[in-house]
């Protein structure tokens, strides 16, 4: 029998601690249980995150392959690097830019930094995005607005401090289950409230005490108007604002009636005073992709924050707390290079410019000069140039990405090298895929939402025919730019490498080391000793922000102090009208895996899309609606960029007017709006117009049944 095996959970961001077993006679994970050891979890772990770390659905990548004749064909891997090398290669000699690097927060650290090194440091594109930008940037935005950093000043810590809670616009109970049992229970041993925020009655609603049903994409307005109803009330924590923040005034000015801004919203005043006495008490404010993915993003999240310090509530066992979605997400945004460099070092700062430079032996003029667009920006540059090749490495735009089928159509215009441990959508239009290494296989760490750093251990030998994200990264980075990294790229060395690089920023890692890790199992950053693992950000004094005094905050501001944000806002891209009267959001669902390329067999197998509408809103559209034969219902979703043949499911957890679909399945994001957030380029995928039309077959996919996968050959 194999050894059990310490490692992280990668299916979410709460980084429970697991205990895995590799098979004994070939390759894969026998078996899989919570560590009760770990300091995240102590034991906890879902079900989710244990199925699919012992055995996913999707159909695995088990050996390179090139196009042929148009079509994708097995090869070996020194011909699969020989193609790659050659079409990013020729598109390097035209520009730096006319490449385009798309990662993603299932790497580890040390794959993503190694991708950032390769993108900005050895091909020097500002093409290139971590993909946080479609999930995390709006937060991190407004963190950096507020705090003039980014991380989330609360930790994991501070949830059974908290006296009430208030989700927004996300939904741990099916996103991130074992955090969610955390919170409930602290509402409801520490008397105080859990009030969710969402458009739709959502599972965690459910377990709520207060549901505020705001109308999709009016976030903002409902934000706003309890600020405005907590000034209006005599709600400020005063002494804390004077002593600690700046812009308040400001703000106060450009606020607008409470009762017009609840109207707004479609919230009664009713639930904004409920909300203005739960600021009252220590409060949490959680907030996910429903106020992140929107055009209003930045606004949103940072009118979040400004409730926070409007109230005193930052400090322990309260303040504003983002949920991030992928796994590692909080991990590239510190070591990845995509919005600063390692460390959370200024882009634009000529010195951290020449210490990156130096550090990675690179002409300091080889470092692009901005961060460059989004991953939306990125695939409008194939068609308006520069971008002519794109390595994608562990994401599936061509699934993931608004208006995806126009997504599809760019990446075929340009040369495409795929990098996934499982066959997706991208990988059906990739010139060459190089198939990797996945969770239980790869060596390493990641960065959970609370700051945390732990490491990620292989069960199981590689197949042969796959190699590490790492390993591929280094090898064809070496191949395009000679001596970028060592050889062979040791996991180890090059965390090394990158919390070095931290030293003495405010996310510090340099003292965060492999053998430390052994034996803590985690520490929180910033760690600039061996012997730190931090805290609450930003607060150095006993008790509670509100009775704090201005010599117990620290804020990386100019001032000192932390900003309110006076952002109104811009307007949504689309509007319902007479054309398209219905709203359509997405979410998660419980068994849904980001994309599905864990979570349903193969592109060619994406199961039923169902459509969850209120029971009034299919009665009204009668019409459009037709029952198959075996009497479910089905209708035709269209928006301007695409249309989808759905399950209709009656549910009257979802608003009068709105359509609910996954973001799992890959023809949701045919429907989605690209239009972007100005400030963090994050996509409005939450929100856009929709109609009903009656399908024009007879027939329509059927839910699909199969057996589990057979181990990894």
């Amino acid at each position: 029998m194999t050894d059990p095996v310490p490692t992280t959970c990668m299916r979410c961001a709460v980084g429970c601690g697991l205990i895995q077993r590799g098979v004994d006679i070939g390759y894969g994970v026998d078996a899989v249980r919570g560590n009760a050891n770990h300091p995240v979890n102590r034991g906890m772990a879902c079900s989710r995150g244990i199925e699919e770390t012992a055995d996913p659905e999707g159909e695995w990548l088990t050996r390179p392959m090139v196009r042929r004749d148009g079509d994708l064909r097995k090869t070996t891997w020194d011909t699969a690097l020989f193609e790659a090398q050659r079409g990013l290669g020729e598109a390097m000699d035209v520009s730096p830019d006319a490449v385009a690097v798309l990662g993603s927060g299932q790497q580890t650290n040390e794959a993503a930094y190694a991708l950032g090194k390769l993108a900005r440091g050895g091909i020097g594109t500002r093409y290139y995005d971590a993909n946080t930008t479609l999930c995390m940037a709006s937060a991190v935005t407004a963190y950096y607005d507020a705090f003039g950093s980014d991380a989330p000043p609360p930790t994991y810590e501070d949830i059974p401090e908290a006296t009430n809670h208030v989700v927004w616009g996300a939904n741990p109970a099916v996103a991130h289950p074992v955090m969610c049992r955390w919170i409930t229970g602290s509402a409801d041993e520490g008397g105080g409230e859990l009030t969710v925020v969402d458009p739709v009655r959502t599972k965690t609603a459910g377990a709520a005490d207060r549901h505020v049903q705001v109308d999709p994409g009016r976030d903002l307005e409902l934000a706003r108007a309890v600020l405005a109803r907590v000034v209006e009330t005599g709600g400020v924590d005063e002494a804390f604002v004077a002593a600690a923040t700046a812009g308040f005034d400001d703000l106060v000015a450009a606020l607008p009636e409470p009762a017009v801004a609840a109207d707004r919203a479609g919230v009664p005043m009713e639930a904004v005073d409920r909300l203005v006495e739960t600021l009252a008490d220590d409060t949490l404010i959680y907030w996910g992709m429903g106020v992140n993915q929107s055009v209003r993003g930045t606004d949103t999240a940072g009118a979040l924050i400004d409730l926070c310090l409007a109230t005193g509530n930052l400090g322990p066992g309260s303040g504003p707390f983002s949920l991030t979605g992928q796994a590692n997400s909080m991990g590239t945004r510190v070591c990845s290079s995509k919005g600063t460099w390692p460390g959370h070092r200024d882009f634009d700062d000529p010195d951290e410019r020449a210490f990156v430079a130096e550090t990675w032996d690179v002409p300091v003029d080889r470092l692009p000069d901005d961060t460059g667009p989004g991953p939306v920006g990125t695939i409008d540059a194939i068609e308006t140039g520069p971008v002519e090749a794109v390595y994608a490495v562990a994401t599936n735009p061509v699934a993931g990405m608004p208006d995806a089928t126009d997504v599809a159509d760019r990446l075929d215009d340009a040369f495409l090298v795929v990098q996934d441990a499982f066959r997706t959508e991208t990988v059906e239009h990739a010139d060459v895929v190089l198939p990797a290494a996945t969770w239980g296989e790869s060596n390493g760490t990641a960065i959970n939402m609370e700051r945390t750093v732990s490491r990620v251990r292989p069960a199981s030998d590689l197949p042969r025919g796959v190699r590490t994200d790492l390993d591929i990264v280094a090898t064809l980075g070496n191949v395009l730019v000679d001596g970028l990294f060592d050889r062979p790229a040791d996991p180890e060395s090059v965390f090394a490498e990158f919390a070095a690089m931290t030293a003495g920023t405010d996310a510090d890692c340099s003292g965060i080391d492999y053998d430390r890790l052994d034996e803590e199992l985690a520490v929180r950053w910033p760690a600039p000793d061996a012997e730190t693992s931090a805290g609450y950000r930003y607060y150095d004094g006993e008790g509670s922000g509100s009775v704090g005094t201005d010599d117990d905050w620290s804020f990386p501001t100019p001032s000192g102090r932390a900003r309110f944000d006076a952002g109104t806002g811009r307007p949504l891209p689309e509007a319902p009208d007479d054309d398209y009267p219905l709203t359509l959001t997405t979410a998660r669902e419980a068994d849904g895996y980001n994309t599905g390329v864990r979570s349903r067999p193969s592109p060619e197998d994406p199961g039923t899309l169902v459509a969850r509408l209120h029971p009034d809103t299919v009665a009204e559209r009668r019409g459009a609606v037709e029952p198959n034969e075996a009497d479910e219902l089905h209708a035709r979703i269209e928006s301007r960029r695409g249309s989808a043949i759905a399950r209709i499911a009656p549910d009257d957890a979802i608003p009068p007017g709105v359509v609910w679909l996954p973001i799992h399945h890959p023809a949701t994001n045919g429907l989605t709006h690209p239009a972007t957030d100005p400030r963090s380029d994050e996509p409005n995928l939450k929100q856009c117009a929709v109609r009903l039309t009656r399908p024009e077959t007879e027939s329509t996919t059927p839910a699909f049944e199969r057996e589990r996968p057979p181990q990894r050959p």
